[in-house]
């Protein structure tokens, strides 16, 4: 069997989050991201596939780079036919972007060595139509990069991130390595300015970027100074940080797998 690799982006609005949910009671099962995919797979493989990510994200949030690999009992197939095959039997919220072959004993979720997340933000009065599902909107702000970076500079290297965590993490501990962190603006589709919060790290708390987001920008707003991110983290304490940032904005940007393998 060939275990392949499928690079995957994904509208997260209509979906409950990237992991399967199947119901216990025998009733419809919640729409995911996974079982969508895995389903496509059954009808191309024509038996049942497990289907593994490299990460999961929440209800309402998106993917530019998601990874995720499976086994497949068809040996002569090429890999790079899988996005053909699959987009033909995904719905158009679902896209196979890149397929490859790896070795036997890879997995999307343990040979990870960081996840990248991005978060866009709109600006001004109001935002396209087009982009109301893929950003938060935050009117009557003019972001000061020089401010949001330096609040960021604390972002790098092991830390407890025990103040981002939100209430049910099950984690195991609370501390992650942060690669780095970055604010900066960039151009929407339609030529309008957007400010971006990138981080990664090799793994994230549950809903910790959103809450990164929302204090940051609030730290911003109210004038902060360039302490005030490290003193909260300090802290490890949730009633320190800020509001948690909508899902819209979120996109898992990027997986990598040639970094060097942290804990989780």
């Amino acid at each position: 069997m060939k275990n392949i690799l499928l690079t995957v982006s994904y509208d997260g609005t209509d979906f409950c989050g990237w992991q399967r949910q199947d119901d216990k009671d025998g009733g419809q099962a919640s729409r995911t991201v996974q079982g969508e995919i895995e389903a496509a797979l059954e009808k191309l493989c024509k038996q049942k596939i497990t289907l593994y990510g490299s990460g999961r994200t929440d209800s309402g949030v998106h993917a530019l780079g998601q990874a995720a690999n499976f086994y497949s009992p068809i040996d002569s197939m090429p890999a790079t036919n899988y996005i053909r095959a699959l987009n033909s039997f995904l719905p158009q919220d679902v896209r196979i972007l890149q397929a490859k072959e790896v070795d036997q004993d890879f997995n999307s979720r343990k040979s990870a060595t960081s996840r990248t997340y991005r978060y866009f933000i709109g600006l001004g009065e109001s935002v396209s139509a087009d982009n109301e599902r893929f950003c938060w909107h935050v009117p009557n702000y003019t972001p000061d990069l020089r401010q949001l970076n330096a609040l960021c500079e604390c972002l790098h290297g092991e830390i407890d991130c025990a103040s981002f965590a939100a209430s049910g993490d099950e984690s195991v501990s609370t501390n992650r390595y942060i690669d780095g962190a970055r604010f900066f603006m960039q151009k929407d589709r339609w030529g309008t300015d957007q400010l971006v919060f990138e981080i990664e790290a090799n793994a994230f708390l549950w809903k910790m970027v959103r809450t990164l987001t929302g204090t940051i920008v609030n730290l911003d707003k109210d004038g902060a100074g360039d302490d005030a991110l490290k003193n909260i983290l300090a802290a490890r304490d949730r009633t320190q940080a800020g509001v948690t940032a909508p899902p819209t904005g979120l996109f898992l940007y990027k997986i990598d797998f040639d970094g060097i393998r942290r804990h989780v």
